[in-house]
């Protein structure tokens, strides 16, 4: 699924310079983004974990559990980000069942990726 395809006529998008802090790491989040334009990195206790691209989705943990943000998000270079709020993602929930499906692949891609830097036993 192309993320961007869901937003193709989309006009409301945050703008972020390079180096800007979209998000920080501990707090409480109301938003997820789709990255439009640019690349954002996203870092977990100072290390970087992934940087998203065009079509990529950031900060989707904190809509599904209320839970203050696990990572910190900056912009790798000037950016152009799409905010989705709870109700809109409820309302793409409902209206488009492959969205969910889609978050919950990037979901458990990352967490593969996570568990992936954890030591052996």
């Amino acid at each position: 699924m192309n993320t961007l395809d869901l937003f193709r006529t989309e006009t409301e998008a945050a703008s972020f310079s390079s180096g800007d802090i979209i998000f920080k790491e501990g707090q409480p989040g109301d938003k997820m983004y789709v990255v439009k334009e640019g690349e954002v990195e996203i870092s977990v206790k100072g290390q970087i974990v992934l940087t998203a691209g065009p079509g990529e989705l950031l900060g989707e943990m904190a809509l599904i559990d209320s839970v203050c943000r696990s990572a910190t998000a900056t912009a790798r270079t000037d950016c152009q980000l799409i905010p989705i709020d709870e109700k809109r993602f409820t309302f793409l929930v409902q209206q488009t069942p492959f969205f969910s499906l889609h978050v919950m692949r990037i979901l458990v891609e990352r967490l593969r990726k996570m568990n992936q830097l954890l030591p052996p036993k």
